[in-house]
């Protein structure tokens, strides 16, 4: 079955998820603040450019792609139309920090809704999606994430887990971009040619977590394997913990956190 899905909204993540959609076979519906992105857009992936209520009036998956302080002017703009539709959909709300309850309350309406946090690698198709709902039946939910399978690993968790898992799979792309940057300088510091150290310290975080996602040893014991003794990897990973690398990681996680549940309130 062919599924509608409306994005309303296509920055970067809407985007990437609208392409995505679009990969997987659905009849994507796109609207923009700034049309000209949502027609450039359309143009690429073959979706049809349409305005807010059009989508609320005939999607069958409504994405919400805009900021949580966007969403009460959205959802009050949204709410008769929704109102007045008989047939199924469900809303999708990617804003951080907003609970189910409040998008509800915002719209004024107990609709399905599943509460979504991409990161920004479902734009090549190797995303983590973490997601709650309420209210979704099971077709509903199978149809979703069937259309939806281009943009990666989709896990579901409760609500009160989701700002959580927010924190580390949704911030934390860019603390992996930065510690590239680092091992690229780091190299390029000991006499490496930029160009070669950009490229072996891609490979080398790219390999890295792979052979993470396929072994049985946790991430500590695969570091502690790669430690010869007196050899040069420990001496790295000593400066790294003497200048305390796991608990400034720990803290950008935390801080991240403490920001995604601000965004709620």
């Amino acid at each position: 079955m062919t599924v509608t899905i409306g994005f309303i909204g296509v920055g970067n993540m809407g985007g990437a998820l609208a392409c995505a959609a679009a990969a997987g076979g659905a009849n994507v519906l796109l609207a923009n603040r700034t049309e000209r992105k949502a027609i450039d857009l359309a143009a690429k992936i073959g979706g049809t450019v349409c305005s807010n209520e059009q989508i609320s009036r005939t999607a069958d998956y409504i994405f919400l792609g805009v900021k949580p302080q966007q969403y009460p002017e959205l959802l009050s703009e949204l709410s008769a139309t929704l109102a007045a539709r008989t047939d199924r959909f469900v809303l999708v709300s990617m804003a951080a920090g907003v609970r189910i309850d409040s998008v509800r309350q915002m719209v004024g309406g107990q609709y399905p809704i599943v509460r979504i946090m991409p990161n920004l690698p479902v734009q090549v198709g190797e995303g983590m999606v973490i997601y709650c709902s309420d209210g979704v039946d099971g077709g509903q939910l199978d149809n979703l994430l069937g259309a939806m399978k281009q943009a990666g690993t989709w896990d579901s968790v409760d609500e009160n887990l989701i700002d959580a898992g927010s924190a580390l799979s949704g911030c934390g792309p860019a603390f992996v971009y930065m510690f590239i940057d680092a091992l690229t300088e780091g190299a390029v510091k000991c006499g490496l040619p930029r160009e070669k150290a950009v490229q072996y310290a891609i490979m080398t975080v790219k390999g890295a977590a792979a052979l993470a996602s396929m072994s049985d040893k946790t991430p500590a014991m695969l570091c502690d394997a790669v430690c010869s003794p007196a050899g040069s990897t420990i001496e790295g990973v000593k400066s790294l913990r003497n200048d305390r690398f796991d608990d400034t990681v720990m803290a950008a996680v935390a801080a991240s956190y403490k920001r995604t549940v601000e965004l709620g309130k």
